[in-house]
């Protein structure tokens, strides 16, 4: 028997169905003790400031630091018109632990260990063969700073068991004398690296003489053919601190292939090999520089950015992408109190230290960024120490690339 319906009675039932609905939808929108977090993180919170300098861990804050939520109900968790009740302090803890994650340090330091511990071995297999690598280092003048890094590139040598050959010809050298003492070096066959210490003096032709080492001793990896060698992707000696980048991605196991990659800066030292190297490494990859047009917008769709602009702090923190990679070349001695201030205001200790010393080095990208990016290279102990690693690695393999030895 079919049953039969009357009208009241189907009226009276979508009446019912009706308020039952908009019942259930006000309990989902209004926050209680239960599903506070959940209804007031949908509808009501706008922003999550945290207001420590120091980053939570394990879900919680450190002492001393605290979390403020910015809702429709005013900032000191009061209720108010609006009906918004206070978060709870677990609540609290968590939504602030997606906006205050400290990114993981690449330590250019380790890196630079773990590949000398190689280098040590392959050098020593070398040796078994009557081979030792060696590197000719060339430093004209008195520069300081140059004869810093020098000494310390010679004392890698001798740390690796390899050899290592100073020539310091004087201030006012000339670019014919330069080029009949890198000629000296490319007959000798006893050095397998050619290294000019670049700034020369002004009279100098420094871009004759850079041309004028053999590619095949080309540690540095500047010569015209090692660019072009690096081009169509065929093996040869590369720009050592782009080579160094892409060691600290590869051995923190960063995803390259597929990544949207932004490099900041186009020189022929760093820019230019660094988005080669990504190119060839499946990167889809962006170069900006000083004429860049919405330069931030470009670097917010990076998962990995590399910054060799050379200077202080020039990306900001709100720039970088969540836990997006950050390579940061740079290297800029702040000696500025005020600037340090800016830069280094949520870092009391550094801050101190600074005022302590007169000086602080500090990289292209804004100390803040370590609460933004996913992972960071400090400055100092970052990319820096990558780069002498990665001229002790050339040379090695200019040795064995010279006399035939096979990996």
């Amino acid at each position: 028997m079919r049953p039969s319906f009357s009208f009241p009675y189907v009226l009276s039932s979508w009446k019912v169905f009706l308020t039952q609905r908009a019942q259930s939808t006000q309990r989902r929108k209004t926050p209680t003790r239960e599903n506070g977090a959940r209804g007031i993180r949908r509808e009501k919170i706008t922003a999550i400031r945290c207001q420590s300098s120091a980053a939570p861990s394990k879900g919680r804050h450190r002492r001393g630091s605290r979390c403020v939520p910015r809702s429709r109900g005013g900032l000191d968790g009061k209720r108010r018109s609006s009906g918004v009740k206070p978060l709870l302090q677990e609540e609290q803890s968590c939504l602030c632990y997606a906006f205050c994650m400290t990114a993981k340090i690449l330590d250019g330091l380790k890196i630079r260990d773990e590949i000398f511990a190689e280098l040590k071995i392959e050098v020593a297999q070398l040796a078994a063969q009557g081979v030792r690598p060696g590197l000719a280092a060339v430093l004209v003048g008195e520069n300081p700073a140059s004869q810093m890094y020098v000494k310390s590139k010679v004392a890698a040598c001798e740390q690796l068991g390899m050899a290592s050959w100073l020539h310091t010809p004087p201030a006012n050298a000339t670019t014919e004398y330069m080029l009949q003492l890198v000629d000296d070096l490319n007959r000798d066959d006893h050095v397998d690296g050619i290294l000019v210490q670049l700034p020369l003096p002004g009279q100098i032709d420094s871009k004759r003489v850079l041309e004028a080492v053999s590619p095949a001793k080309d540690v540095d990896g500047f010569h015209p053919v090692s660019m072009g060698m690096l081009v169509s992707n065929r093996p040869g000696l590369v720009a050592c601190t782009p080579a160094g980048c892409m060691e600290i991605l590869r051995r923190n196991k960063v995803t390259v292939e597929g990544a949207n990659a932004v490099v900041l800066g186009r020189s022929d030292i760093v820019g230019k090999p660094m988005a080669l190297l990504l190119l060839h490494a499946n990167a889809t990859v962006t170069i900006c520089h000083s004429k860049s047009r919405e330069l931030p917008e470009i670097i917010r769709r990076a998962d990995i950015l590399v910054a060799a602009i050379g200077r202080a702090g020039f990306v900001q923190a709100d720039w970088i992408k969540a836990g997006a990679a950050v390579i940061d070349v740079g290297t800029n001695k702040v000696s500025e109190a005020g600037e340090a201030e800016r830069l280094l205001k949520n870092f009391p200790a550094r801050l101190e230290k600074f005022r302590a010393k007169g000086s602080v080095l500090i990289g292209d990208v804004h100390p803040d960024a370590v609460s933004t990016a996913g992972a960071l290279t400090p400055v100092p102990g970052g990319v820096g120490p990558m780069t002498i690693t990665m001229l002790m690695s050339n040379t090695v393999k200019a040795a064995k690339q010279r006399r035939g030895v096979r990996k």
